[in-house]
């Protein structure tokens, strides 16, 4: 084939070839390529995360039934205990984190540190029966009881457990937030919620109905998983560059820098009503969906459901989800959360109301389970990137840990109190159900509120975040 070539017309510029698409956040800059490996290791680490999230307090509450422990003493050990540690540790580790400037980042060294405390406590939980039934055997008389002795155990592991997970789970929404562009957020929150349901399918559909005989293989198999796939996550991702951060002011007198800082921390926190808002909104929220979530095992073994049947509705659910997660995700980046939320809330309060006047038999249970579950995780998808949108990067990690005081505060009270309820009303566990509706309209109306100091802050287009 013989071609000519033809000399360049003289005073016309050549084309130029469309430049790729660029994504930029903080000092990073992403290719398309760049995007995808970023979504790649963050999911990747999601995975093993969501698989530790949607099983292990499932199993130790089948554990906390079997060895009887009483629904205050639930509500207690998974709901007050890790809020009360979570205001305590969380606050720290979020102020430290934001003013924090290494090699590593500022967000990776504190997923890394707590990674061995995390498996090391899984692997405690999955020989605490075994514990408790030797020093049950071995103190005799002087024991507690069989029951009583390996529920201690349990808790004392359970509790080093939400200890390294509490300093996690007070960074990863930074790290996201830092190394994640805005303009992608509500998809790549979408993704994120699909692969955490993706994991609890799998638990959910094949393991919870094995726990009862086979939780020493599901806690270190779990362990393992988690253990790995969190460690290789922190050493792919990478972090970018931050400005310096602020000058403590030096207070005359002031004993020591640990004062100094928790003055500061109070102030910047709770001295904005704009914020105080803002947590009174993420609140009532998490306080709306918590009770289904806290006593679902036992509403299911109180109308004789079996775990099999019951692991078989929430995988059905986390389906629905599934394929809702992506599209949720879109109607986020193109509506606001803020949005997508109070349409979410306020349809959960006409679910729950439902609940606690009709699921009574193994059916309708059914039915009022897997709508909790399918419009909670709408909500959850949208909130995702509440925080990422309505919060000041400069503090975000520092506000985030705030909110959680205040939802800390309130899940230690609610739940004993709850539980401390059902016991009296003779495990009704229906009451979960208008619980949740109550804390349902709280949340609508604080919802409403933001809103409206979201839309004079500039609303979707123009919103700025109040220093």
């Amino acid at each position: 084939m013989n071609t000519t070539t033809l000399p360049p017309q003289s005073g016309r510029a050549a084309p130029e070839s469309p430049k790729p698409p660029l994504w930029h956040v903080g000092t990073l800059t992403y290719t398309s390529a760049g995007l995808i490996a970023l979504f790649f290791w963050l999911l990747w680490g999601d995975f093993a995360w969501s698989m530790r999230d949607r099983s292990i307090g499932n199993v130790i509450l089948i554990l906390f039934k079997k060895f009887e422990a009483s629904d205050m003493l639930t509500g207690l050990l998974m709901s007050s205990l890790p809020s009360a540690l979570g205001l305590l540790i969380g606050p720290i580790i979020s102020y430290r984190s934001d003013r924090h400037r290494g090699r590593w980042g500022r967000r990776i060294p504190f997923l890394l540190i707590p990674t061995p405390i995390i498996v090391l406590s899984m692997m405690g939980l999955a020989v605490s029966p075994k514990i408790g039934t030797f020093l049950f055997e071995h103190f005799g008389l002087h024991s507690f009881g069989l029951n009583p002795t390996i529920l201690v155990i349990l808790g004392v592991n359970w509790m080093l457990f939400e200890f390294g997970c509490i300093i996690a789970n007070s960074v990863f929404g930074a790290l996201v937030n830092d190394v994640v562009p805005q303009a992608v957020l509500g998809r790549f929150f979408g993704m994120f919620r699909a692969i955490s349901l993706i994991a609890g399918m799998i638990f959910n559909y094949w393991l919870i109905g094995r726990v009862e005989t086979h939780y020493f293989e599901i806690f270190l198999g779990i362990a393992a998983l988690y253990g790995a796939c969190l460690t290789i996550m922190c050493l792919k991702v990478k972090e970018g560059k931050y400005p310096p951060p602020p000058e403590p002011v030096e207070i005359p007198g002031a004993a020591g820098g640990f004062w100094l800082a928790v003055k500061t921390y109070f102030r910047e926190c709770f001295g904005n009503p704009h914020y105080l808002w803002f947590f009174a909104m993420m609140t009532a929220s998490g306080l709306a969906i918590a009770p289904v979530n806290l006593f679902g095992i036992f509403y299911a073994n109180s109308i004789s459901m079996s775990m099999g049947m019951y692991g078989k509705c929430l995988a059905i659910t986390y389906l629905i989800s599934l394929f809702l997660a992506y599209p949720v995700g879109a109607l986020v980046d193109r509506f606001h959360p803020m949005r997508v939320c109070l349409a979410a809330l306020g349809l959960y309060g006409i679910c729950a109301l439902w609940g606690g006047f009709y699921a009574r038999s193994t059916f309708t249970f059914s039915l009022a389970l897997v709508a909790h579950g399918v419009i909670s995780g709408i909500y959850f998808t949208a909130v995702a990137s509440m925080g990422q949108k309505l919060l000041p990067r400069s503090r975000f990690a520092q506000l985030s840990s705030a909110c959680g005081i205040v939802i800390g505060i309130c899940s230690i009270i609610m739940a004993p109190a709850l539980g401390m309820f059902l016991d009296y009303t003779g495990h009704n566990y229906h009451y979960t159900f208008f619980t949740a509706a109550i804390f349902s309209g709280l949340a609508v109306f604080a919802s409403s509120v933001m809103y409206h100091k979201f839309k004079a802050c500039g609303g979707p287009d123009n919103y700025i975040a109040p220093e």
